[in-house]
């Protein structure tokens, strides 16, 4: 944990190696900690797993719902592996040293895998909305062409201004201290450690989070607000409550992730403090991927039916 310095001038230094204090303060809790966080980990990737090796074998799953959902597992996997097996290492060795291109690297991963849940949640939604508003053109628009394009374009939209936002959060001086009061490297702990001004970093992080968070977060809500007009002239309950059933475990995902992650990256810098930055990442990071499988299971019959089937075979 010793802070590596490289000498820029006399009176400025520029940090080479962080520390992520994550859960340092309760250090009599560090081996349940270990432990809780082991048995999420492994929930995480059996349970998304399962979703979808279940998406590819039955063959009632081969829809494009369900090939989004497939996609969202993998995203989920990948999502939670930025964080949490460092989060394992630092609580099992208690080293939490971390050098500034191993934490820039976990920031940029994490930032682009943050921006694909974004779009992949908006196209899950829009996907809903032409499936319930537009059912007789749906076979027509979400195509299996459609479908690909619209999971590639998720997964590669975020990741030049991502890397770009990254480059420039790491291009100001922190000389101040190089303990991250955090479990990972994420933008508003780290850019608190600048000896600088940070009124343009802080700018531009606004900017994108409005791009990258708050437009595919409106895209939903405008994609549900037609969702929810078209159930409500729906003429029977079954068929009011079956709409509702195929979009409502969506909708509870989108809620847990935007909401929290909302709050973390727009709200003033002023009324950060490390404990609230901490548990609402706890929420967007690791509660929902770990809830997900849980969600989407099962509310849903067409996944507890394949799940019965592959039960029964075994």
């Amino acid at each position: 944990m010793n802070q590596k310095v490289k000498k820029a001038d006399s009176n400025l230094s520029t940090v080479m190696q962080f520390v992520l204090l994550g859960f340092s303060e309760i250090s009599d809790l560090q081996g349940f900690l270990f432990g809780v966080f082991s048995i999420i980990y492994m929930i995480i990737v059996t349970g998304n797993s399962l979703i979808i090796i279940l998406t590819r074998l039955d063959p009632a799953l081969q829809k494009p719902m369900y090939f989004f959902l497939a996609n969202f597992s993998f995203l989920e996997i990948c999502y939670v592996s930025v964080t949490l097996p460092r989060i394992l290492v630092n609580l099992w060795t208690q080293g939490r040293s971390i050098s500034l291109v191993a934490c820039a690297t976990q920031m940029c991963f994490f930032l682009v895998l943050g921006t694909t849940e974004c779009f992949l949640l908006a196209v899950m939604a829009y996907d809903r909305y032409v499936a319930i508003c537009n059912p007789l053109h749906y076979p027509l628009v979400m195509n299996q062409m459609m479908c690909v394009q619209l999971v590639v374009g998720s997964w590669i939209i975020g990741i030049p201004l991502q890397v770009g936002l990254t480059a420039q959060v790491f291009s100001l001086h922190f000389c101040n201290s190089n303990q991250i009061n955090h479990y990972f490297c994420d933008i508003p702990p780290i850019i608190k450690l600048a000896c600088e001004d940070t009124a343009l970093h802080e700018i531009f992080v606004y900017i994108v989070a409005m791009l990258f968070a708050a437009m595919p977060f409106m895209w939903i809500l405008v994609s549900y607000s037609k969702i929810i007009s078209t159930i409500l002239k729906i003429p029977t309950a079954s068929g009011r409550a079956k709409g509702f059933s195929t979009c409502s475990s969506h909708l509870l995902v989108v809620v847990l992730f935007f909401v929290s992650a909302t709050i973390t990256y727009l709200r003033p810098k002023s009324s950060h403090s490390a404990g609230m930055d901490k548990l609402l990442s706890l929420f967007y990071t690791i509660v929902t991927p770990m809830f997900n499988p849980m969600i989407y299971s099962l509310r849903n019959k067409d996944v507890l039916a394949a799940l019965r089937k592959l039960l029964l075979k075994k």
